[in-house]
Parts: structure tokens; sequence; C-alpha cells
């Protein structure tokens, strides 16, 4: 599970992100969207622990600041970072080290095919295309096998074969009853992922949703009806 509550953050006057609260339960993908300035980038980084805020992170239960939650919780950021001197190989090998994993050769060999990686473990992180980047950024965070997993814009670089098998570990991470925030601008990819959405606009949270009430409405007519964007 993952909770925010009253989660607040402010430069000077202005808030970015309002007394946010959202839940994820376990085994349930939740969709965070928002125009451009809405607040989404504010509230994925501070869940993540990239910006200090005000309220309360919860990592099924935990503080998200705590050593116990950041072993089960993995993020994959919108822009990938990479070491410039390590390989793909030795990015795994770090994360492995790092939170003190037992993986075995024959896993990382099958997470490296599914991305189409087993020919590029040995090219260095600034030899790497934008796409190959988020692809082992993606590795790097499933590889540590997390509880909750949050995914900032993820298909964005991707070519449609790694879209696909990304959607398909997604459900496979839900099955499982992992859970799962995506925050996206990109309707038409997770449309038919999401058990529960949140809209935000101006630093609030201005509507959610539930799939299993909203039935067959169309999410973009969901968004659009709540926001001051007009679909065009």
């Amino acid at each position: 599970m993952l909770q925010t509550k009253n989660l607040t953050k402010t430069y000077g006057k202005y808030k970015a992100a309002d007394n946010v609260n959202l839940t994820v339960e376990s085994g349930e993908i939740g969709i965070l969207l928002g125009p451009n300035g809405a607040g989404k980038s504010t509230v994925i980084k501070s869940i993540a622990g990239l910006l200090r805020y005000k309220g309360e992170v919860l990592i099924e239960g935990m503080d998200a600041k705590s050593i116990e939650a950041k072993k089960i919780f993995a993020y994959v950021p919108e822009l990938p970072a990479m070491y410039e001197a390590l390989t793909v190989r030795e990015h795994i090998e770090f994360i492995i080290k790092a939170y003190k994993l037992s993986v075995s050769e024959e896993e990382i060999g099958e997470l490296f095919e599914r991305f189409e990686l087993s020919d590029k473990q040995d090219k260095l992180g600034n030899e790497l295309s934008k796409g190959m980047m988020q692809k082992v950024s993606i590795c790097c965070a499933l590889i540590i096998k997390p509880k909750v997993i949050m995914l900032d814009e993820p298909m964005v670089g991707l070519d449609p074969a790694a879209i696909k098998e990304l959607k398909k570990v997604i459900l496979e991470m839900k099955e499982a009853g992992t859970t799962i925030l995506i925050s996206t601008h990109m309707l038409e990819m997770v449309k038919e992922l999401w058990d529960v959405m949140f809209v935000m606009d101006k630093g609030n949270i201005v509507a959610s949703y539930k799939k299993s009430d909203v039935k067959d409405e169309d999410l973009e007519d969901l968004f659009f009806h709540v926001t001051d964007f007009e679909k065009v």
C-alpha cells in the first residue's frame, strides 16, 4: 500500500502540492494525471524522497523515509540518470549489492531478455540512447522485486515493443500484489491498466475515481471533465 496524508510542498508562498491525500492499495494500479504545472512532479518527487515536504508518506504503513520502507520501494524517474562509467550490467550489479539482494544469473538474464538488453550489457551509461537508458532504469527498479513501485512517465522514449513488455510486467506485478503508481500525461498508454485514478490541478487532487465505479466511462472524458482543458 502507498499513502500520502496531507502532503504539502511550498516554495515561498506558492503551494506546489496542497494537502494531497491519495491511497493505492496492494495489488492496485494507481494513475496520477494532471496538466503541466498541476503538481504531479512535486508529489512524485516527495514520495521518492527527493524533496522535503510536510505531511506523511507511507509505504506498506511505514514512514517512506525509513530504511525498512526504502528496501521494498522502487522508483523509475522521468529522466533516467546513468553512471557514465558503469556498464549496463554493472548498473544492475550495483543495485543488487546496494540492496543486498539474492538474485540468480537466470533472473538477470530473463530481465535483460525481456527488455532487449542482452546484447547491450557491456555498453557504458554514456553510450546509451534515451530509450536504452529508460530500459536500464526500469530493470534496476524491477530487480528489487518491490512491494511498491512508482513510475514517472515510464513509456516516454520507449519503442513499441518495450511499451508492450512494460505493460505486461506492470500487470504481472499487480497480480502478484504489488502496489503501483504511474504518473503520466499519456492517457492512451494507461487506459487499460488503471484501477484508481487521481486527477491533479493547481496543486490539489481535484477528483479521484475507481475503475470499478465508473465502469466503461472513457478515461479522457473523466480527465477533461475536471480540468481546465478542453478535449480537442
